[in-house]
Parts: C-alpha cells; sequence; structure tokens
C-alpha cells in the first residue's frame, strides 16, 4: 500500500486510505509521514513542516490548523480567533514553497472537511488522510482513494512468528494453529498485534488462546486488552472496532442502526441476505427494537418501513460497519465488529434478537431449493452460524423451525453426508434440552432416521426407526398421526433393507390403520396405498402391484386434482408397472404424458420434471428406441448437472443411465468410460459403502464382462459380493443378485463348477427370501438349468460337436430409477 501512496503523491494526487478500523491506516499514515520527515531536505525530499489533525470533529480540525499558525509565527494570526489563525494557515499553504505534510487522521465526516482540505497550491505540499469510509467524493478532486485490507494469511503467519520470536517467545509459535487464530479474528492487524502481545504476557500457546475465543463467553476485552497494544493503536480493540457507531447513529435519524447492527453480528461474517431485514418479520422486530423518538411514543411503536431500513443500512455501509459488493450482494461484518456489538446487546434481549433472525431467514428460504441453490446454501451457513453463537435461543421453548429447514436442505442438495451429521447434532442437543421423549426429540430422532437412509446407512435408518416407532406408540398412543407415519416410513426401511415381507406385512397394516383412523381418501392414506403398492412389486406381485396403481391414481385425480404433484407421482408409477408388466407401449405413452404434465405444472427445470424426462429415456430403451433414449439421456445429465451440480446423486444417476444407452447403442467403450467415472463419483461422494455406490460397482463389472474383460468382471464381482454381504445383508436382494452375477463370472472364465455350485446356492436363497414364484426366483432357476446343461454338454465323452446353450444370458444394463 505504501507503494501506492508513494506512486500516488509522485503523480501530485492526495492520498485517502480507507479501511475498517484495526486494518492499520493510522499506523501506515504514519509510517510514510516518518519516512518523509527523516529524508535529507533537498529539492523534491524531507518536509519543513508536518501537521497532524485529528480530523473526527470541525473542532479539532480548526484547533490544529490555528495552533499550526501560532507556531509557524504567521504574521497576522490573533490568538483569540481560531477560525481565523486556521483560514491563515490554509492560506500559507497554499502560497508557500516549504515542503509540507498535512496528515488528516479518522476523518468520520467529509461534508464540512472540503472546505477545510489543503490546496497544494505551488506543488510543495501533499495531504495524506485516513477515513472509514468509502464515499465516492474521497476519489474527487484528483485525490487517490486507497483502501487498506486485511493481512493475507502469510502475512499473519510471518507476522506472528517474527512477534514471538522477536519476544523470546519463539516457542509458543505453533504454524498448525497460527491460520487458525487469524480466522477466528478476522486477519486483523490490530486484533494480532494484540493477541501476540497476550500470548507473549500470559505466556499461552495458540491452541489455549484458540480455545478461548471459541468460547462464546469470553469478551474481547479480556482476550485482546488494552494492556496488550504494543504496536501504537491507541485504543482498546472494541472501541476501535465500534467508534464509528456514534457518527451512524448521529446520522440515522430512523433509530435503526443498532438493532439492526444487532440482528447483522448474529450472521455468518462470510454474508447474509441483504434482503433478509426488509422481511415482514425483520420489519416487526425492528418496529419495537429501535428506541422511541419521544417519550410519548414510548407505549406505541410505529411501523418500520423498507426505506427506513435502507438508508440505515446505507450508513452502516458508508461507515464500514458493514460491506456490501453490489446492491444485491450478500451484506458482511468482519468476524470481529460483530463480535464487539454482540456484546452490546443486553443479555435479556439475545434471545428474541437470535429468534427474530431466524424468523426473517426462513421466510426467505426458497420453496424449492433447486431454484435458488445459492440462496439456499446461504440460509443454511447462516442458521448454523446462528445457532452456534446463541444456543440455545434456537432450542427454547420449542425447536425453531429454521433448524429442521437445514437438515431437509442438506439432504435436497444431496449432501447427505453433512445431513447426518447435523441431525446428529440436534437429536443429541434436543434429548439435552427437553429430555429423550419430548415431542421435538422425537422429531429430530426421526429426521436423523431419514438422514441414515439417505445416506445409504440402511441398518442404521431401520435401528432408528424402530426406536421411533415404539417411543411414538408409547408417548403419543398408537393411532397419533405421528405413530401412523412412524410406521409407515418403518415400513420403508424394511424395503430398503430387503426385508421384503416385513415391508408388505407393515404396509398392510399400516393402509388398514391409516384407512379407520383418517378415512379413506386423506392423502396419507393414499400415500399408504402408493408405498404398498412398491412392496407388492418389490415382492413380485405384478399384477398386484398394478392394479393397486391404477386404483391410487383414480384416487388421487378424485380427491386430489389431475395436476396435484401427488397424482403425477401416481401417474408416474403407474407406467412403472406398465413397464414391469410387459406393458411397454404402454409405459411409454403415459411416461410422455406424464413429461407433459410435470413440464406443464412444474416447470421445465423442477427435479421432479427431470425426474420424468429420465425415465422417459428409460420407456425409450426399453421400447427400442435406442437413438431416442440416448439423445434424451444426454439432455437430462446436461440438465441435471445446470439445475442440481455435477455432484448431486440424482446427477450421478443421469451419468450412469446414460452409460446404459451407450452399452445399448454398441458404445462398449463410451459405456464403460462413463461407469468408471460413475463408479469414482459416487466413492467420492457418497463414499465407498454407499448402496449407491455398490449399484455403480456392480454395473462396471457389468461393462467388464460385455467387454470382454473377463478375469476384470469377475474381480469386481467377487468384491461386489463381499460389500454387498457385508454392507446390506447376505439375504438382501441386491446381495442376491450379486452371487447370481458372479456365477455368471464363474462360467464365462470357464469355472463350470463353481459357476453350478453358487447357481445352486442362488436358487435356493431366492425361493426361501423371495418365494418360488419370483419373478428373479424364475430367473435364477432358468439360469440353474442352463448351467447343468453347459456341464453336461461337456462331460459328454462323444467327440461329435454338440451345439450348447449359453449357461446364462449376457448381463442386462438397468437402469437406475432417480434418487
Amino acid at each position: 500500500m505504501s507503494k501506492k501512496a508513494k506512486a500516488a503523491r509522485g503523480e501530485g494526487r492526495d492520498v485517502v486510505l480507507s479501511g475498517l478500523g484495526g486494518v492499520g491506516k493510522s499506523q501506515l499514515a504514519a509510517a510514510l509521514a516518518r519516512e518523509l520527515r527523516d529524508q535529507e531536505r533537498s529539492g523534491e525530499a524531507g518536509l519543513d513542516v508536518l501537521v497532524w489533525v485529528r480530523a473526527t470533529s470541525i473542532d479539532q480540525v480548526v484547533s490544529a490548523y490555528a495552533e499550526a499558525a501560532d507556531r509557524l509565527q504567521l504574521p497576522g494570526a490573533v490568538p483569540d480567533d481560531e477560525d481565523e489563525a486556521a483560514r491563515l494557515f490554509l492560506r500559507w499553504l497554499t502560497a508557500t514553497d516549504r515542503r509540507w505534510l498535512v496528515v488528516l487522521d479518522d476523518i468520520s465526516d467529509p461534508d464540512w472537511l472540503w472546505e477545510w482540505w489543503p490546496d497544494c497550491g505551488s506543488g510543495r505540499g501533499w495531504v495524506l488522510a485516513t477515513t472509514r469510509r468509502e464515499d465516492a467524493q474521497f476519489s474527487g478532486g484528483g485525490r487517490a482513494l486507497i483502501r487498506i485490507g486485511l493481512y493475507t494469511d502469510s502475512e499473519v503467519r510471518a507476522y506472528l512468528k517474527r512477534r514471538l520470536t522477536d519476544a523470546g517467545q519463539g516457542h509458543l509459535h505453533q504454524p498448525d494453529r497460527a491460520g487458525e487464530i487469524a480466522a477466528e479474528l478476522g486477519h486483523l492487524p490490530l486484533a494480532l498485534g494484540h493477541a501476540a502481545a497476550y500470548l507473549i504476557n500470559k505466556r499461552r500457546t495458540m491452541a489455549d488462546y484458540l480455545s478461548l475465543l471459541r468460547d462464546t463467553g469470553s469478551r474481547l476485552g479480556d482476550l485482546l486488552p488494552e494492556s496488550a497494544d504494543t504496536e501504537g493503536y491507541g485504543r482498546p480493540v472494541t472501541a476501535s472496532l465500534l467508534l464509528s457507531l456514534d457518527a451512524v447513529e448521529e446520522a440515522d435519524t430512523s433509530h435503526l442502526a443498532r438493532p439492526l447492527l444487532h440482528l447483522a453480528s448474529l450472521m455468518d461474517p462470510l454474508g447474509h441476505p441483504a434482503t433478509a431485514w426488509t422481511t415482514p418479520k425483520a420489519l416487526d422486530h425492528l418496529r419495537t427494537a429501535r428506541p422511541p423518538q419521544r417519550r410519548w411514543l414510548r407505549k406505541h411503536h410505529p411501523p418500520v418501513t423498507e426505506t427506513e431500513v435502507h438508508k440505515a443500512l446505507e450508513h452502516l455501509r458508508t461507515y464500514a460497519l458493514i460491506t456490501q459488493d453490489t446492491d444485491t450482494a450478500p451484506l458482511r461484518m468482519h468476524a470481529l465488529v460483530a463480535r464487539a456489538v454482540r456484546e452490546t446487546i443486553p443479555t435479556g434481549l439475545l434471545s428474541a434478537t437470535a429468534r427474530a433472525a431466524a424468523d426473517a431467514l426462513t421466510s426467505l428460504w426458497p420453496r424449492h431449493d433447486h431454484e435458488e441453490r445459492e440462496l439456499a446454501a446461504l440460509l443454511r451457513a447462516n442458521v448454523v452460524h446462528l445457532d452456534r453463537l446463541t444456543r440455545p435461543a434456537l432450542w427454547q421453548p420449542t425447536i425453531h423451525s429454521c433448524v429442521y429447514r437445514v437438515s431437509g436442505s442438506l439432504t435436497e442438495a444431496g449432501l447427505y453426508r453433512q445431513a447426518v451429521e447435523y441431525d446428529e447434532t440436534a437429536l443429541r442437543l434436543s434429548s439435552s434440552i427437553h429430555g429423550s421423549d419430548h415431542p421435538d426429540t422425537l422429531t429430530a430422532r426421526h429426521n436423523l432416521a431419514a438422514s441414515y437412509g439417505a445416506a445409504g446407512r440402511i441398518q442404521d435408518a431401520l435401528d432408528l426407526r424402530e426406536r421411533v416407532l415404539t417411543d411414538y406408540e408409547r408417548v403419543l398412543g398408537p393411532d397419533h398421526p405421528d405413530t401412523l407415519t412412524a410406521r409407515h416410513n418403518l415400513a420403508a426401511s424394511y424395503g430398503a433393507a430387503g426385508r421384503i415381507q416385513d415391508a408388505l406385512d407393515l404396509g398392510e397394516r399400516v393402509l388398514t390403520d391409516y384407512e379407520r383412523v383418517l378415512g379413506p381418501d386423506h392423502p396419507d392414506t393414499l400415500d399408504a396405498r402408493h408405498n404398498l403398492a412398491i412392496s407388492y412389486s418389490d415382492a413380485g406381485r405384478i399384477q398386484d402391484a398394478l392394479d393397486l396403481r391404477e386404483r391410487v391414481l383414480a384416487d388421487r385425480e378424485r380427491v386430489l386434482g389431475p395436476d396435484h404433484p401427488a397424482t403425477l407421482t401416481a401417474r408416474h408409477n403407474l407406467a412403472v408397472s406398465y413397464g414391469a408388466a410387459g406393458r411397454i407401449q404402454d409405459a411409454l405413452d403415459l411416461r410422455e404424458r406424464v413429461l407433459a404434465d410435470y413440464e406443464r405444472v412444474l416447470g421445465t427445470d423442477h427435479p421432479d420434471t427431470l425426474d420424468a424426462r429420465h425415465n422417459l429415456a428409460i420407456s425409450y430403451g426399453a421400447a427400442g428406441r435406442i437413438q431416442d433414449a440416448l439423445d434424451l439421456g444426454e439432455r437430462v445429465l446436461a440438465d441435471r448437472e445446470r439445475v442440481l451440480g455435477p455432484d448431486h446423486p440424482a446427477t450421478l444417476t443421469a451419468r450412469h443411465n446414460l452409460a446404459v444407452s451407450y452399452g445399448a447403442a454398441g458404445r462398449i467403450q463410451d459405456a464403460l468410460d462413463l461407469r468408471e467415472r460413475v463408479l469414482a463419483d459416487r466413492e467420492r461422494v457418497l463414499g465407498p459403502d454407499h448402496p449407491a455406490t455398490l449399484k455403480a460397482r456392480h454395473n462396471l463389472a457389468n461393462s467388464y464382462g460385455i467387454a470382454g474383460r473377463v478375469q476384470d468382471a469377475l474381480d469386481l464381482r467377487e468384491r461386489v459380493l463381499a460389500d454387498r454381504e457385508r454392507v446390506l445383508g447376505p439375504d438382501h436382494p441386491d446381495t442376491l443378485k450379486a452371487r447370481h452375477n458372479l456365477a455368471n463370472s464363474y462360467g464365462d472364465a470357464g469355472r463350470i463348477q463353481d459357476a453350478l455350485d453358487l447357481r445352486e446356492r442362488v436358487l435356493a436363497d431366492r425361493e426361501r427370501v423371495l418365494g418360488p414364484d419370483h419373478p428373479d426366483t424364475l430367473t435364477a432357476r432358468d439360469s440353474l438349468a442352463r448351467a447343468r446343461e453347459a456341464a453336461a454338454a461337456i462331460q459328454q465323452p462323444d467327440t461329435a460337436t454338440r451345439a450348447t446353450a449359453p449357461a446364462h444370458q449376457p448381463p442386462s444394463e438397468t437402469p437406475e430409477q432417480p434418487v
């Protein structure tokens, strides 16, 4: 920065150093002044006159100029007339041939200043100013406005190492902690100077100091005491950070600056939506939070307008208490400024302020996160930060809805592991604050079970849902709607765990309960009927599933209307049943209608519309319209990458299904390359043991087999079987499928007896687990018969050439339904 200032001086321009309190503006100005002062006087170097002016008020400037006139013994200066003496000094600066520097330090209000801004006149003088403000007028009149920023990471590390070493305490420096301290202190030079002095004086390690910094109960005055000012900043950190607040409140006639600062201080320092403070919830809070302007208004709080809020925010921006890159960009507040402001919030108001901020954030949440992904991510970050700072404000007397919104938003964004971590914390906190049987705790336990399921932790989800159901039955009773929901969700977990009969039995009970308690046409009853159809399908009862889905569609059209999203889902699922029943054209025709409906009702980019487009591509493939399937699959992938992002689980599914289309089109290497990418993506995004990752590994083995890489296929299928037995259990339908496919690989590799033995086990397992008439059991029975024929043909002693049927069909490439 000193180079920029010197360059501007060389061009004959005055310089204004602007920045947040504590970034070292005055220190830089002092260093430049000393450098000029100490130069040997010559034609263009050195100084004859140096005047340092504290410029927070007009009186200070006038007094400083008058004193300078007196010390220069300017003719005509009258000691009792400071104003005239100051003007005399200004005129002298314009005319003198002596070299001079006037430093105007910490300008708080430029409106009155221009009358007192020295004119360089003959070019022998220079004005150097500092301010927290960034008004456009500071860069007018040929002045150079130079913004002073925060320390970089490398500057922080170098400073702390040098400072501790110079004090003979180099052993206190911990390079791995220096960056964390810098982050906690927002890279602010003032704060880092105080922190280094604290470490030296107290002989505390950086790890100890970090613990104190992260303790929300610690106060800045203790962590960054005035006695630690060894760099010449001249005032305590808190006072320096909030010095301009008085000026803001004087300029802000709406009296909203302080309550707005209180709200903003609870937000993420990296930014929060500027629109939060003009929501109805925020305006209502500000109405009662701002101090009354007159005594008689103390019991009457006039409404707060958006215009008043915008003006108050403009004052806060002007004095650098908040920053904003553009009118629509997030608002930011330096972490230490925020901490200093929070320490001014009366203890009794913190909880109400926190819940008001939570109300404002919740009211901004988009109906569907995909519509405004960046906003949803910003809201998630701010809720988490707000909760951490004010806990347990958002948990008492009940959990604020924003806590639940974060969980759902993480799942919708495909951040399954983060959702699990968040929900585990939420359950632990609710149990501690409310007790294990409080309705909020039961809800938290239910949400965690859902997150376990999405993250592929199938057994964890099932175990927790069994507990949730037990808790709801005990606390709320067997027929409470929340209990019925818990029973419904447990049935879904049984299905995901491959316990097909358990899922079917419980699904039938759930439907009976819903019909009895809520009535046959209640939306939840229709959902139960819909999910029972899924269990019929899993159990191989294809016609039962189809019949029930036709009824579900008719019911939803009658009760909810033909265009309700749930009705569109029912239409989509009936198309699935048509496909399973071999009614390929019916499935295709209905899926084309479903897609048209979704595009019309929800829009072309809604995730459900993308799913409908994805499923139509599957139907094209099933109908043998390979190129149509491939073209639509490529569009689906492009849409999902654009709308949901390249790593969303649904995007990975679209990539997988495009590989299916490549394989069907004979583009074997393209299919294999894409499957390898899908597996790598799922391992990275979902983890190596997520069921979807296991499926990607299974499908890559199929591609190796199709490409003739027999040993690669066999090796990978052995791993897939081991993984599925470990993760899903030995009897899960996906495990049975992996065992069946490994038998195929044994056959391809010429290990006929191994293939035969494994096929016999597969058939026995499927008859036991799925039943003798399940389609997968019939497939296993057919495959075993072919394997026996192949083995018998090989053992024939005659030399005549015998034509034999293959022991198995080539592995079928099955598209995945949307995640």
